[in-house]
């Protein structure tokens, strides 16, 4: 039946579904070059997403150099440890940068003409597993983002330092090559999100939509409602779901549908949450409240917080209720 199967909509009648397999699907010949890419960019994700879960900080040695103002060895084992993880930090924001570039890539070959987003999905669905990737860790990276608060102490630490020795004219060490005060001003704007990824991805969403004017913003907006069909469709039908041969792929589909869901509601001028949004979001909540809570609270935090017209008076009760 391939890979990308086209199945009845359900609760949408006008809403068509699709099962992509997102563990399979390679490129063909004519998304080769997006593909290789966007494949560059992806195979650093890992690594980003595995350095962040082991950054502990430098909590211990920053609160012993502020309790001990005057031990100058005290300071500089401090500025030792944070040095590096600003490094580590900066790495973060320019991967986010590089992320946008492969997400503008992605939109322009899943929406440019003269096929329909459906017809995108159907014909290059290596294009549309890569950009269910970027979803996928643009929410695992702020997951781990949220619970860390060392990330902002050590960048504030970092700062205030600068500042200080700027002030008392001392002398700047070496690791300040590696972040001038504009890098520093853009980092510090990054880290201040609660979900900086995926705040830079609705930016760029956006971003993609008001630059070509002569692409009709439902190209876009289809385009990631249908993904979202796909992915509730395939977590909440068991003979789709038996076709995942990795466990992982139930969380992936789950981190892919919010994902889409929120680009959606920052693109559309009604958002997602609206009657006439082709999204059907009492089933994706509801999806997503029948697995264990502790698998999906941070996607229905995301939903909560991150999205922008979930309190707008054309949401029904009914949504507001399910994501209390």
């Amino acid at each position: 039946m391939g890979n990308l199967i086209k199945v009845l909509g359900k609760d949408l009648e006008n809403c068509p579904h699709f099962f992509l397999d997102f563990e399979n699907a390679q490129p063909t010949e004519a998304e080769t070059a997006v593909w290789n890419q966007v494949s560059a960019v992806l195979e650093e994700a890992h690594g980003i997403l595995a350095e962040l879960q082991s950054y502990n900080g430098a909590g211990q040695e920053i609160r012993e150099a502020i309790q001990n103002p005057g031990d100058l060895a005290l300071q500089e084992k401090a500025w030792n440890a944070v040095c590096p993880l600003v490094a580590k930090l900066k790495r973060f924001y320019e991967f986010s940068l590089r992320l946008e570039n492969a997400l503008r890539s992605l939109l322009e070959a899943l929406t440019s003409p003269p096929y329909a987003p459906m017809q995108h999905l159907e014909r290059e669905q290596a294009l549309a597993k890569q950009f269910a990737e970027i979803l996928h860790f643009t929410l695992s990276f702020d997951e781990l983002k949220m619970t860390n608060p060392a990330i902002q102490n050590d960048f504030s630490y970092y700062r205030r330092t600068i500042s200080r020795n700027r002030l008392n004219n001392q002398q700047v060490r070496p690791w300040r090559r590696d972040v001038n005060n504009e890098m520093a001003n853009r980092m510090s704007l990054f880290y201040a999100e609660a979900t900086p990824m995926l705040k830079t991805l609705s930016n760029a969403t956006t971003k993609f939509v008001s630059e070509n004017k002569t692409l009709p913003i439902e190209d876009t907006t289809d385009c990631l409602s249908t993904m979202a069909c796909v992915c509730r469709v395939m977590l909440e039908t068991p003979e789709y779901r038996c076709r995942f041969t990795n466990t992982d792929t139930m969380l992936f589909c789950m981190r892919v549908m919010v994902g889409v869901i929120i680009l959606y509601d920052h693109v559309h001028p009604v958002g997602a949450f609206a009657k006439t949004s082709k999204i059907d979001m009492k089933g994706c909540i509801k999806v997503l409240k029948e697995q264990p809570s502790n698998s999906v609270e941070g996607l229905l935090n995301a939903l909560r917080y991150t999205t922008r017209h979930l309190n707008d008076d054309s949401t029904s009760k009914q949504i507001r209720a399910l994501l209390q």
